[in-house]
């Protein structure tokens, strides 16, 4: 009974915190996937000491990959309290040979963490003032009907500013759409269209848009690309030698596993549809970003121990607004309490990837993992990467 209450409270807590509707049922021709290989046995290897990851729940974890609900699955469990690592499955269904562990994958929105960074960063420099309405630096873009919305309500999903368009909802509406490009400025047009959700600071309501129009905004202060000023002030300073903003590109550069998205064909059966190459633009700050899960670790390490951010805006990172019913973001991060123990983490999908990146303040225990999720952009968390959380965080 305990462990289904564990696996219960993170299926509700542990939110994948993504603008995902149901999935209206496609009606593209896919092709039907190969018989899967025979699972391979979970790879994994840590340290034993009090405290110390529980291995045989990890390694249990992820057993029997591929399934219905993944392909692949990369774990990296670490901090002071010891180290584990994992993972299972296949780099793709048509080779059926064993997944990398260090492939680079999809991040989706743990861009948010880095974004979060950039702009805490200039805010440092005095480049950025967190309580000047963004409209000072962006004149125009949200246009009359928006009361001034400050840089940190942009930060903590408090703006009231509805989420922008895409390229339809369903599966099929935005496969159709993989190799178009939506600019960003376009996705912020659409949402200022809509007029005011509520008024600033008013509520919370985790929204992509939001961090496109910080992008927007560190691109205009420094007059660089958003990526690189992303590279500048926090992937070179954090070590991080794998992980990149791809643009328009589809592909995913350098070793990786595939990603699949599992569809229901019209005669019933399910066939599971390649989606490795998907132009993701219009996520850009708040979600375009490939990674690993060695560098995903490494970042909220080098964070959390105030080598990226000063602490005076740190502070920001593990600060949720007060007087808010239900808030739990931050800026970059949300507080997540499970079995009594305070982590503050950030999770992200796009289709054929499902990620999540974990600490507590002091470092004691981290996780980073990367699950080929076969429905990473439906509304419950996957079922492999909920496995892993709850085997990782008790």
């Amino acid at each position: 009974m305990r462990a289904r209450s564990r696996s219960s409270a993170l299926t509700a807590c542990l939110v994948l915190a993504l603008a995902a509707g149901p999935l209206a049922a496609p009606a593209l021709a896919a092709p039907a996937a190969p018989a899967p290989a025979a699972p391979a046995p979970a790879a994994g290897r840590g340290t034993a000491s009090p405290g110390a990851p529980d291995a045989d729940a990890l390694r249990a974890a992820i057993a029997g990959l591929p399934d219905t609900d993944a392909t692949a699955a990369q774990v990296r469990v670490g901090g002071g309290d010891g180290a584990w690592r994992g993972s299972a499955g296949v780099h793709d269904l048509a080779s059926g040979r064993a997944a990398d562990p260090d492939a680079r994958f999809r991040a989706g929105s743990t861009t948010k963490v880095v974004t979060a960074a950039v702009v805490l960063r200039l805010a440092a420099e005095g480049r950025i003032d967190l309580s000047a309405p963004v409209q000072r630096y962006l004149p125009g873009l949200l246009g009359d009907a928006f009361e001034p919305v400050t840089v940190r309500q942009l930060l903590n999903h408090t703006s009231g500013i509805p989420a922008g368009d895409g390229f339809g909802d369903s599966f099929e509406e935005q496969y159709a759409h993989r190799f178009n490009t939506l600019t960003p400025r376009q996705v912020v047009a659409s949402a200022v269209a809509k007029g005011p959700e509520f008024r600033p600071g008013e509520r919370q309501h985790y929204l992509n848009v939001n961090y496109t129009v910080l992008g927007l905004l560190v691109e205009k202060v420094t007059g660089r690309s958003y990526a690189d000023e992303a590279a500048r002030l926090v992937l070179r300073p954090a070590g991080l030698r794998d992980t990149y903003f791809p643009g328009t590109d589809p592909g995913i550069r350098g070793p990786h596993n595939h990603g699949y998205q599992a569809v229901r064909k019209a005669d019933g059966t399910t066939a599971f549809v390649d989606v490795t190459e998907w132009n993701q633009a219009d996520r850009w700050a708040a979600g375009d970003m490939i990674s690993t899960t060695a560098d995903l670790e490494r970042l909220v390490t080098e964070l959390f121990t105030g080598r990226i951010v000063p602490g005076p805006q740190l502070r920001e990172m593990f600060t949720v607004p007060a007087g808010i019913d239900g808030a739990t973001y931050s800026a970059g991060l949300q507080r997540f309490v499970y079995e009594g123990r305070v982590y503050w983490l950030k999770s992200g999908a796009r289709y054929g990837y499902s990620t999540v990146v974990a600490a507590t303040r002091d470092l004691s225990r981290t996780l980073a993992l990367g699950v080929g999720a076969t429905d990473a952009k439906g509304e419950a968390m996957n079922p492999v990467a909920r496995r892993i959380a709850a085997a990782a965080l008790k």
